[in-house]
């Protein structure tokens, strides 16, 4: 059974659309206790200790009733949108997600995603998790931004999507029809690499 430690909708959706079978529960990491200055580090660190913190604790009574224990399988993510060497977050504001999107229209940025998935077996008896593996790695793509006219950003902004976003932009949502092209993973933008979470997931 694969849990999805996260309370990211966006995440849920992919693993829902592609029919991979999973639970979500959300982690309830700190994330301000991590100090790391490389992003691409940071989103890797972040992802796992997301996992790991619900692999000491998870709560099984949010488990299916068919669920019998044994082999488990935890997936933490976390995305961190970089433009010129900055970390971009979910804005604040709409007065930062406006001058966000005026530096990037017409130019492009990273989203880094770490991904951590750990890989365990859950006793029934003792009901401890015991971990097997540990598989990490941070994926990022590269996305290029139209070219947009200030009226254009504040009808964005306005909406509220991009207060809820890494980079302040939603690649599934209104937000879609401001990106140029991706180069890189697809899915990755919206939270989650597919394709590395099918390569490890039933390797």
């Amino acid at each position: 059974m694969l849990i999805l430690a996260s309370a990211s909708q966006s995440r849920k959706k992919l693993l829902e659309n592609c029919q991979i079978q999973f639970i979500q529960i959300s982690s309830d990491f700190d994330e301000t206790t991590i100090q790391e200055e490389n992003i691409f580090n940071l989103v890797l660190e972040l992802s796992f200790q997301k996992a790991n913190s619900l692999s000491e604790n998870i709560p099984t009574t949010l488990f299916p009733k068919e669920f019998n224990y044994g082999p488990l399988e935890i997936l933490g993510c976390d995305s961190i949108f970089e433009f010129k060497g900055e970390a971009y977050g979910k804005p604040s504001n709409k007065e930062e997600a406006f001058n966000r999107w005026k530096k990037m229209s017409g130019e492009f940025g990273f989203l880094h995603t770490g991904h951590t998935l750990i890989v365990g077996n859950f006793d029934s008896t003792s009901k401890i998790f015991k971990i097997t593996e540990i598989i990490k790695k941070t994926v990022s793509s590269r996305v290029y931004f139209s070219k947009l006219e200030d009226w254009e950003i504040k009808s964005y902004v306005d909406t509220n999507e991009p207060l809820y976003c890494a980079g302040g932009f939603a690649l599934e949502g209104i937000g879609g029809k401001y990106i140029e092209k991706i180069e890189g993973c697809f899915t990755n933008v919206m939270g989650l690499s597919l394709p590395w979470l099918r390569k490890n997931l039933y390797r």
